[in-house]
């Protein structure tokens, strides 16, 4: 991950989740993983938990992540924090009921080890959630060019299709088990802030979120 990207632009960063293009698109993605949460055994941890937007909205009580610029921000909201990689996790087996990946699969080094790892601190009955950006989608695709333009953070990004992530985590032994999507409209349009996330994975969606359990 390029932790060293977000300690450098770590005001910038978190900012963007009050700005008036960002808080919606915040509002609708913390609904959407909100849902898959339900029943969801505690305690959660939030693997690349950043500043601690999402974790503080969601109730996560503690994150992980290698930038020290961000988990400032995420102790000041009242995270429990640790510094540390998602490929591997200063964490025994079974620690967690509930773990939250959102935007993070795609600045991982190593995704296929941060599933896995994933799969080892989960408990009996536990979940994983991972919130991604699908390649596929317009915003996916929009977001790609931005990087290939020079956006400072998603020219540290690699996107993967929904199926790609499916597929990764079926060899590190999770098994989908649920899917809501929302943003269905273009990145350039307004969003609704009455717009309800829909089940399944929706071609149109810019943002998937899927859990998955052991087995």
């Amino acid at each position: 991950m390029g932790d060293s990207l977000f300690d450098e632009l770590a005001q910038r960063y978190d900012a963007w989740f009050e700005s008036e293009q960002g808080a919606p698109i915040f509002a609708a993605e913390v609904e959407c993983v909100r849902r898959l949460l339900e029943g969801v055994p505690r305690p959660w941890l939030e693997v690349g938990v950043g500043t601690g937007r999402f974790a503080e909205a969601l109730g996560i009580e503690e994150g992980l992540d290698p930038s020290r610029a961000v988990l400032d921000f995420a102790r000041a909201r009242g995270i429990r924090t640790r510094e540390g990689r998602a490929e591997k996790m200063p964490y025994d087996d079974g620690s967690f009921g509930g773990l939250v990946m959102v935007v993070t699969i795609c600045f991982l080094d190593e995704p296929g080890a941060a599933l896995r790892e994933c799969a080892r601190v989960m408990g009996d009955g536990g979940a994983l959630i991972v919130g991604l950006v699908p390649a596929e989608s317009t915003w996916g695709r929009d977001y790609a060019r931005k990087g290939r333009e020079g956006h400072p953070f998603y020219s540290a990004a690699t996107f993967y299709t929904c199926a790609e992530v499916v597929d990764l985590a079926a060899q590190m032994g999770l098994g989908l088990d649920a899917v809501m999507s929302c943003l269905f409209g273009p990145p350039e349009a307004e969003v609704d802030p009455c717009e309800a996330p829909r089940e399944g994975i929706d071609e149109s969606a810019g943002f998937v979120g899927m859990r998955f359990r052991l087995g």
